[in-house]
């Protein structure tokens, strides 16, 4: 594995060399960076209101790697793509899968992050079967306007998918008994297991991932036109990939709840 970072961190920074889009990057010295805020542990706002997680000490990361000036905007998560596309910011740092449907409308960085996606469900379930014919007729929530949210409508017809604005009210509904189980990034709902739904609620079992629903990984979503302001990007992932930052920080915020 830590040859295969090595080798597309050099083809990544080969392909930004070959197509002299560097010097075209020079001319972005400010950039606005949304996100939802309401996804930990990849970005949140904290008790102060203050963004904090994965992605905010990434984003400033690859900022200073690219020698620009970075602000950030909280946008919630529905019309996170429709702001990008009207000018609100520049691009899109909030845990998005570079899924075919969403390069419709936008164009994606290079992949800097990729995890399991996971069932999660009362401690006293007894199985963990999650196949849509053992879930029919179950109440499965997940985070409207997400992969998890197509998943559910692709494969499980025959449950009850229920969609919530943030990822947290589905947690809650699971807490006070009014889902059966919600879906999610292993990473968010192991910060959901290690805190709030400690005493609650388990991990089910891993889902299995749908290369047309799930795309490759986490990347950052920039409006088609900027291809300059992609390759700036494109270079600073590949070196954070290349000298372990991007690890680092991985590190610092992913905590994977117990998984037995």
């Amino acid at each position: 594995m830590k040859g295969f970072v090595k080798f597309v961190a050099a083809a990544l920074l080969a392909s930004v060399s070959a197509t002299g889009a560097l010097a075209q990057a020079k001319e972005w010295k400010e950039v606005r960076i949304g996100t939802e805020g309401a996804y930990p542990p990849y970005n949140n706002l904290n008790a102060k209101k203050e963004l904090e997680g994965f992605e905010i000490d990434y984003g400033n990361l690859l900022c200073e790697k690219m020698k620009v000036k970075c602000t950030w905007v909280v946008q919630d998560w529905d019309g996170i793509i429709p702001a990008l596309l009207a000018n609100k910011y520049d691009i899109i740092i909030a845990g998005m899968n570079a899924t075919d449907e969403r390069k419709k409308q936008v164009e994606f960085t290079a992949v800097y992050n990729k995890t399991p996606i996971w069932m999660v469900g009362p401690k006293a379930t007894k199985t963990n079967d999650i196949t849509p014919a053992a879930l029919k007729g179950k109440a499965i929530g997940a985070q409207g306007s997400t992969i998890h949210a197509n998943f559910l409508e692709k494969f499980y017809t025959g449950s009850n998918p229920r969609l919530y604005p943030t990822q947290e009210e589905a947690n809650l509904d699971l807490i006070n008994g009014r889902l059966d189980y919600i879906v999610a990034d292993a990473l968010a709902l192991s910060d959901f297991l290690n805190g709030k739904g400690k005493d609650c609620c388990k991990l089910i079992a891993e889902v299995p991932r749908d290369a047309a629903i799930h795309g490759p990984g986490v990347a950052g979503a920039i409006r088609k036109s900027d291809t300059a302001l992609k390759a700036l990007f494109d270079k600073a992932i590949a070196e954070t990939l290349a000298d372990g930052s991007n690890k680092k920080l991985e590190e610092k915020w992913f905590k994977l709840a117990a998984t037995n």
